[in-house]
């Protein structure tokens, strides 16, 4: 058996963390599942044999999905931020995951239907907001004010004043 990463992300799903990683998988480069556990026994929110955790990466961070019923709900405390390239890679991401039951928020954010809070964040973005000229990111800053899905070209004309 494969030794476990000391520090991996936990995700508590009702009871389909084997379908949000499968998702997950299929939607991000550089993702996969690693495993797939089942109950030893009876427990609170399922039966001897149900799936209980599902070892998975998304985009090389390693995660593990545990299917402990509906106690808790997932909150935007929590978010992966995923950095685009452009506004294609932009589109796939937040299309992928608001088309499949998941929903809009605001400045890039969105949630999967699973209720995991997601940042597709384009990286002009970030290197207009952390970057040394506060004019721009000012600009940047506040253009993303006014958007869902972030529009790269307005932001890159924001830059520019």
């Amino acid at each position: 058996m494969a030794q476990r990463p000391k520090n991996v992300v936990c995700l508590w799903y009702n009871a389909d963390a084997e379908e949000a990683a499968n998702f997950y998988v299929a939607t991000f480069p550089n993702s996969r599942v690693t495993a797939v556990h089942r109950a030893p026994g009876d427990y609170t929110s399922g039966k001897r044999g149900d799936v209980l955790v599902v070892d998975f990466e998304v985009l090389g961070i390693p995660c593990i999905g545990l299917n402990a019923g509906p106690a808790m709900a997932h909150s935007e405390a929590f978010s992966f931020q995923v950095m685009t390239e452009d506004q294609a890679e932009t589109d796939r991401y937040w299309n992928a995951i608001v088309g499949n039951g998941g929903q809009e928020s605001a400045c890039g954010w969105c949630k999967d239907k699973w209720g995991v809070s997601w940042q597709i964040t384009p990286r002009v973005l970030m290197d207009a907001i952390t970057g040394t000229d506060p004019g721009a990111a000012k600009r940047a800053f506040e253009a993303i004010m006014t958007m869902s899905k972030i529009d790269v070209a307005t932001i890159e004309r924001a830059v520019r004043g």
